[in-house]
């Protein structure tokens, strides 16, 4: 794929949910890692201990909400038809208060302000929007040109950034464990495929489809920032949300795609928890059934793709899982097994079956303990 043919193109009717999608709340922050600093007695950390206190409180009802049955269904509205492939973004400011949007302080073609924190959220979300139109030609994350909106400054010392089905939302961080959550292009692109996933494949946010929700996110979050930046599969670090961590922590992100469970290892926040295979899922109720968990285990799949391919991984391993996500062949409740002989059949109707990229998808899900049976060929 060129990335050259610049033509609107929805996000495909077929992968596209009959009844509008409801509020959710992605956070890019998992409740047990902020569960676990809320707990820390350590005088070095009282303000961060009591800033994922505070943190906990604002996510939990949304949290709810986020899972109830009763869910508002109404979508943003469609935007009026605009030149396709251009970005329209507004950064609104909050005040450290919890109401949303807030106040609108750089809106599109705008220079940039004195707030590093407002020039990094119009950045990222160009960025992301740079990625999925340059190289899927999705305009925009519903395909039809929604303009962008996120809001910067979201309460006291918020330790968490994240997507309610509308917009996104950035805190500030505590400053003695998080730094500030527009630092990470992978963390702003990984909310907003959140977005792209509602309208598309709606994974429900719940157990594997919630994992494999999740998981998409990290993969496009890496993928737009290793776009931005021009590295290959590897020469890119494959970290989600690189930065983020004060000095104070021992750790490089709050996930590694390329090695999950090792992105930090700190007498604080503990080890990263996550699996880099089957054989260590996690069967929990908590974490929406384990989704900031088990998303390590797909995340190494689509690693080991990349790998297997070689080059830029937003190319052929991009476009396998684009495909996948917006083509037909799942459900709001896909399973990981579901999911791989997806990327399968994208890879087969792309680029051939037996092609590279096809031995390679059988190569990556078969490192993280999920072999391919023979895909039978078409009658």
């Amino acid at each position: 794929m060129t990335g050259t043919d610049h033509t609107r193109r929805p996000v495909p009717s077929s992968a596209v949910p009959s009844q509008a999608v409801g509020p959710v709340h992605c956070g890019i922050v998992p409740p047990y890692l902020l569960a676990h600093l809320a707990t820390v007695d350590d005088p070095r950390f009282s303000a961060a201990a009591e800033a994922a206190r505070r943190s906990l409180r604002v996510d939990a009802p949304i949290r709810s909400l986020r899972s109830s049955d009763n869910r508002p269904t109404a979508r943003p509205a469609v935007p009026a038809p605009g030149m396709a492939g251009v970005v329209r973004r507004t950064i609104w400011d909050a005040d450290h208060l919890q109401s949303l949007p807030g106040r609108i302080v750089r809106t599109e073609g705008a220079p940039p302000v004195a707030d590093v924190t407002v020039n990094e959220a119009y950045t990222g979300l160009g960025d992301t929007h740079d990625l999925f139109w340059s190289r899927y030609q999705l305009d925009s994350i519903d395909g039809r040109g929604l303009p962008l909106d996120a809001t910067v400054h979201y309460g006291q010392a918020y330790d968490n950034a994240f997507w309610d089905g509308q917009r996104m939302v950035f805190g500030d961080g505590d400053g003695e464990v998080f730094n500030r959550f527009t630092l990470s292009l992978s963390v702003i692109a990984h909310e907003l495929t959140h977005g792209v996933t509602q309208y598309s494949a709606n994974l429900a946010y719940r157990n594997q489809s919630g994992a494999l929700n999740e998981s998409v996110s990290d993969v496009f979050g890496a993928l737009a920032e290793q776009y931005a930046a021009g590295q290959d599969t590897a020469s890119a670090s494959w970290l989600i949300g690189e930065g983020l961590f004060t000095d104070e922590v021992q750790g490089q992100a709050l996930r590694s795609m390329k090695a999950p469970g090792t992105a930090y290892d700190d007498d604080v926040l503990g080890t990263d928890p996550q699996p880099g295979s089957i054989a260590g899922y996690i069967d929990t109720d908590a974490d929406n059934g384990g989704v900031h968990l088990n998303s390590g285990i797909p995340n190494r799949a689509f690693y080991l793709v990349a790998a297997a391919i070689g080059g830029n991984a937003w190319e052929a391993p991009g476009q396998i899982w684009y495909d996948t996500l917006t083509g037909s062949d799942l459900t709001e409740t896909s399973t990981f097994a579901v999911f791989a002989r997806a990327t399968e059949t994208a890879a087969v109707a792309r680029f051939g079956r037996g092609s590279r990229e096809h031995e390679a998808v059988r190569t990556g899900w078969d490192g993280v303990g999920l072999p391919l049976s023979p895909l039978r060929a078409a009658s």
